[in-house]
Formats: structure tokens, C-alpha cells, sequence
């Protein structure tokens, strides 16, 4: 739907997108919490909301913009590929960062996903520099983010609409500002410009409907599971947005490209395979840990406070 506002209804600014984005969650949150009283409010003392949720929201809005910014530039397909490669990233910050044990087969999950977006960003026909860098810079906030999600979630007993509750709001004062410094002007040009104006506000708000439901499964499954579980699974989106790309936009995509992409979802394949194997260890026979930090288990399983 993004592409299609950037491409379709020439709404290109990306800053205003992110901001009704965070806009509809922040909205949603307050409405299931305050209104429908579906979940209790967490009570977060100030100094824990400054030290705690605000560094979230500036690289949750990092990733945001950066992802709409690519998208501008390069297709759907390619775009989510390049996003396959926060698995790896995600990995080498916890263990170069935190000091994370993972298994070795973790590690050789992560060469056919990484190789298979070389591939395909090699062969690549819509090549943009831009959005390129934009698309390989915002695999690096996502780590980062799902990272500090998943240590605020474990860490500090908050559930995914809680979170959003906190973080939607100082995502918006983060990015209203710039978005409308940089991008007012265009907005107010396009909105008398624009031949259909109440069709296109509809798709626009409702990008931001369907990015609060978003953001509320995206801490849900943080909260259930670990970070690098839901980078991974997340990536096995790519088959379906290279095939939906293709049909509505008719970007073109040449075979090596198309294997590349294979190559990358076989490697989440595979990852699946293995911490399944991992998760599945008869108890009397693993390997005697070579450090403390070994005997942090790859899967949380937590199986409380459930939204």
C-alpha cells in the first residue's frame, strides 16, 4: 500500500506517510487501552519512558522512514529481499553487543541469505543507489530496534499494545517536525492538486490503520519468541511481495534475480529447521555450555501475559 501511495497517487513523501502512521497507532493504542479497556495500562514512571522508550521511538523512526524512502526508489520485491539481511545483522549485534551465544548452525543458516541477496541485488534491473543504501541502512535500525523491543518487552514484563501505547506518541513528536519542515509545502500543493482526493486520503489513512495492526503483531511476536525468530519469519514475506509486486506494478525481474530470492528463502527455511532441531534437544544430552552466557536459551518461552 505504501508503494502504491508513492507510486500510484504521486503522494511521495515519505516523512508524512511514517508520521499518520504513527499517528494511527498511537490512536489505536488509546482506544484499546483507555476505551475498550481490552489490556491494562502498564503505569511507566517518567525518567523509565525517557531512558527506556524514547531511544525505541527515534529507531523505530529511523527504520520507518528509511524503508518508506527505499520504496520510493525501488520496487516492492527488491526492497524486502534487502530486508532478509537483518537476520544477520540482528545475530552479530547481540553477539558482538550482548555477547549472545548462538549454535553454529545459526551462523550457517545466514550464508544462503546473505548470498542470495547479493545475487539479487547484483542482477537487480531497477537498481537505485539510493534506495539501495536506504533499504541496507534500515536492516541495521531494524536490528537495533528489535533488539531494545525485545529487552524492554522481556526485560521490563510489557505487553506489544502497551508498548505501543508508550512508543507511538514519542515516535510522532519525534517526526512531525521534520516532516513538516521538509515536506509541508508538498503536501498542502498536493492535496489541491490531487484528482481524487477523498479516495486517496482513504488508502493514505488506511496505510496508517494497517500500520497500528502492525506494530501491534510486530511486539506480540517479539514478546513471544526472541528477535532473531521474528526477523527471519518476517522474511518469508519476501515470496509473497516479489509475486504481488510483480502483478500490480509489473516491475521486471530476471531469472537470476528470481533465484536469488529462492536462495534467500530457502536459507530462512533452513534457519527454521534449525532452531526447531535446537528447540527439540533431548534434555540429558547437549553439549557442556563453553560459557555462562550459553545457557540463555535461543526461544523464550514465556507463555503468559499473552495479548
Amino acid at each position: 500500500m505504501n508503494k502504491w501511495i508513492f507510486q500510484k497517487l504521486d503522494f511521495k513523501y515519505p516523512l508524512s506517510v511514517s508520521c499518520i502512521h504513527f499517528i494511527s497507532s498511537s490512536i489505536g493504542a488509546y482506544l484499546v487501552i483507555k476505551v475498550l479497556k481490552l489490556k491494562p495500562l502498564i503505569v511507566v514512571d517518567p525518567e523509565d519512558r525517557w531512558r527506556r522508550i524514547f531511544p525505541m521511538s527515534f529507531i523505530f523512526c529511523i527504520n520507518i522512514v528509511l524503508g518508506n524512502v527505499s520504496l520510493r526508489y525501488i520496487p516492492v520485491s527488491f526492497m524486502q529481499t534487502i530486508k532478509s539481511f537483518t537476520p544477520a545483522t540482528t545475530v552479530i549485534l547481540q553477539w558482538l553487543v550482548w555477547k549472545k551465544y548462538f549454535d553454529w548452525r545459526i551462523w550457517a543458516s545466514l550464508i544462503p541469505i546473505v548470498g542470495g541477496i547479493l545475487l539479487t541485488s547484483i542482477t537487480e534491473l531497477s537498481f537505485n543507489m539510493l534506495g539501495f543504501s536506504a533499504a541496507l541502512f534500515g536492516c541495521l535500525a531494524t536490528s537495533t530496534k528489535t533488539i531494545l523491543a525485545e529487552s524492554l518487552l522481556h526485560g521490563y514484563k510489557f505487553d506489544s499494545i502497551n508498548t505501543v501505547y508508550y512508543m507511538a506518541p514519542f515516535a510522532t513528536m519525534i517526526l512531525a517536525v521534520p516532516a513538516l519542515l521538509l515536506e509541508g509545502s508538498g503536501v498542502m500543493e498536493w492535496f489541491y492538486t490531487c484528482p481524487s482526493l477523498f479516495t486517496s486520503l482513504v488508502i493514505i489513512f488506511g496505510s496508517g490503520v494497517l500500520a497500528f495492526c502492525l506494530n501491534f503483531s510486530i511486539f506480540y511476536v517479539i514478546h513471544s519468541t526472541t528477535a532473531v525468530t521474528f526477523n527471519v519469519a518476517g522474511n518469508l514475506k519476501v515470496a509473497v511481495a516479489v509475486t504481488c509486486s510483480w502483478l500490480i506494478f509489473r516491475n521486471p525481474i530476471s531469472l537470476m534475480n528470481a533465484v536469488g530470492c529462492a536462495i534467500t528463502l530457502v536459507g530462512c527455511t533452513f534457519y527454521g529447521y534449525v532452531r526447531h532441531m535446537l528447540s527439540h534437544q533431548t534434555p540429558g544430552t547437549p553439549r557442556t555450555p563453553r560459557s555462562k552466557m550459553e545457557l540463555i536459551p535461543l526461544t523464550n518461552d514465556k507463555l503468559d501475559d499473552k495479548v
